[in-house]
């Protein structure tokens, strides 16, 4: 079967022309069973139509009948499974043949592939483009900035902010609410560091204190000379 005629058939044509033959074969099969299922009804009204008109001998025989033809129709089931069996197997091959067929397609593929590519050129390719890329990214960048600087007016910061303060306050946010605190001030002629600043009252306090003993001292004396 496989050689028809002097030529070869190829495995693909082959499982088709079995699975083709095992799908007649089944309904052939089906065809005859449901002829026979038919002949069991007919069977069994005829029984009962004679045991009710009493024809004893007429019963048995087509009791007869309709025990092999029950018996037929469990073996026609029988042999449909089996062919479904077989359909089954030949699916399973053809499935079999289509991964081999895909494989053997892939690995030619990648061999031929293979050896078409050219590894130190391809580095050298991804070399010469990345090269080019960065190139391109420097360009970009400066022909960004380049047009920045022509198109940027004099007012485009004054206007943006205005722009911005109107979009924030048409969504309900106070750009007041979002600014942070500025620093105070110091006022003119005071210190930043309160200790810097305590240091020369302390040292007043001191002289102040320095004062009060010399008076105190000077009393002292002239009480001493008044005695």
């Amino acid at each position: 079967m496989g050689n028809l005629f002097g030529r070869e058939v190829p495995l693909k044509e082959l499982i088709k022309e079995n699975k083709r033959a095992i799908n007649k074969a089944i309904r052939e099969l089906d065809r005859e069973r449901m002829r026979m299922e038919r002949d069991e009804k007919k069977l069994i009204s005829d029984i009962k139509k004679m045991a009710a008109e009493n024809q004893m001998k007429a019963v048995n025989i087509q009791a007869k009948e309709l025990v092999r033809t029950r018996n037929y129709i469990t073996k026609f089931l029988q042999m449909r499974a089996h062919l479904n069996a077989v359909l089954l197997k030949i699916q399973t091959v053809k499935s079999h043949e289509a991964m081999a067929s895909a494989l053997k397609g892939t690995t030619n593929a990648m061999v031929k592939m293979n050896k078409q590519m050219n590894l130190p050129a391809m580095q050298r390719i991804m070399m010469e483009f990345q090269q080019e890329e960065m190139k391109a990214e420097m360009t970009m960048e400066m022909m960004g900035e380049t047009m920045d600087e022509a198109m940027e007016g004099e007012n485009d910061e004054e206007e943006e902010a205005a722009i911005v303060s109107e979009i924030l306050d048409e969504i309900g946010i106070n750009t007041s609410d979002m600014a942070p605190d500025a620093p105070v001030a110091n006022p003119a002629g005071t210190t930043a560091n309160p200790l810097a600043a305590e240091e020369p009252v302390a040292a007043g306090a001191g002289g102040g204190g320095g004062g009060g003993g010399a008076s105190g001292g000077e009393h002292a004396h002239r009480r001493h000379d008044h005695r």
